[in-house]
């Protein structure tokens, strides 16, 4: 009698194991996403249980025992990383937690144009959504020093590009990535540069870059544009380039440089100061850099905008054919 309860006892652990075995290997498998993506966000300091709880929340069909084990089994109930994640249909747990260990939470986006200036940035960060923003952003000097950067004015300093980042990324961590990425394209570029250019840095470069790219209305003006300030910078002669006026006046540009304003002494009126502005006057691109770089050569010192809507400027190496061209192409005579 005993024999055949112990038998039945056996038989009866044998079907049970049969049955957890079964449904452990088919939890292995089976999506537990259905129709449609579901958002979770594992907060900092959550739990297990909570993370499991809020899978279970948002319709997830887990089922807690399984992925308890499966987690315990992979050694990753400690391992699930902060972040937003959109589990997709046909996921199955495995697939979850393995997204959960690679932190492969979702990814915004925010794009710095080039040719924007400093202010410029800061407004497009603060009008981006699922960024954590700690700045002050009228302080332009704690900014710098909280980027822990040792430069007087943070213009020209972030690389212009699309930067994905998390949520609740801070607004901080976004101008480091940009203010790296710019030190290593201009570091690039600066080993790269061709010789006896009028620039004693690759700080001066950003400044020459910045003036160039503000000038440019035609991508394939870029070299030279650059060409005639750097013969400019080689003869000691003024740059008298608008955007860098533009950029002194601040504020009180309405929209139009009156005669007053190009003899108004600023810093950056190159129609007055010799060389180049004390800092860049805006975030200039890789090709910018490049152009500043490797000036075209030539003899043209001026450049004069045709306003025909290309963005094109005829180039001359004299005043006289330079005045000639204003009067053509601006003046209309």
């Amino acid at each position: 009698m005993i024999a055949k309860i112990l038998v039945g006892i056996l038989l009866l652990i044998c079907i049970v194991a049969a049955l957890l075995w079964g449904g452990y290997n088919q939890a292995l498998t089976t999506p537990v996403v259905l129709e449609q993506s579901q958002e979770i966000e594992i907060e900092k300091g959550d739990s297990f249980n909570r993370i499991t709880n809020k899978l279970l929340e948002q319709g997830i069909v887990i089922k807690p025992l399984w992925f308890k084990l499966i987690a315990y089994k992979n050694k990753v109930t400690n391992k699930l990383k902060a972040g937003e994640y959109e589990l997709k249909p046909g996921l199955s747990m495995p697939e979850i937690l393995a997204i959960f260990v690679a932190g492969k939470s979702r990814q915004y986006s925010i794009t710095f144009l080039e040719g924007w200036s400093f202010k410029q940035v800061l407004q497009q960060i603060n009008k981006t959504p699922h960024i954590k923003n700690t700045l002050e952003t009228s302080d332009y000097q704690s900014i710098l020093t909280k980027l822990d950067l040792k430069y007087k004015h943070p213009e020209g300093l972030f690389f212009p590009d699309t930067y994905f980042f998390e949520k609740n990324t801070t607004d901080l961590s976004l101008l480091k990535k940009a203010y790296d990425k710019m030190q290593r394209v201009l570091t690039t570029e600066w080993d790269k540069k061709d010789n006896n250019l009028p620039l004693k840095d690759a700080y001066q470069a950003l400044i020459l870059a910045s003036i160039v790219e503000k000038e440019t209305g035609a991508a394939v003006e870029r070299s030279q544009i650059a060409g005639v300030f750097t013969r400019r910078l080689n003869k000691g002669m003024l740059l008298q380039t608008d955007p860098t006026v533009i950029y002194g006046m601040g504020d009180s540009y309405k929209g139009n440089i009156r005669y007053r304003d190009l003899r108004q002494s600023t810093p950056y009126n190159t129609y007055v100061i010799k060389g180049l502005p004390p800092t860049p006057i805006a975030m200039p691109g890789r090709a910018a850099i490049h152009a500043a770089l490797h000036p075209a050569k030539g003899k043209s010192l001026y450049f004069v905008a045709r306003g025909d809507g290309t963005g094109t400027h005829v180039f001359s190496a004299t005043l006289r054919e330079h005045n000639n061209a204003v009067n053509k192409y601006q003046r209309k005579r």
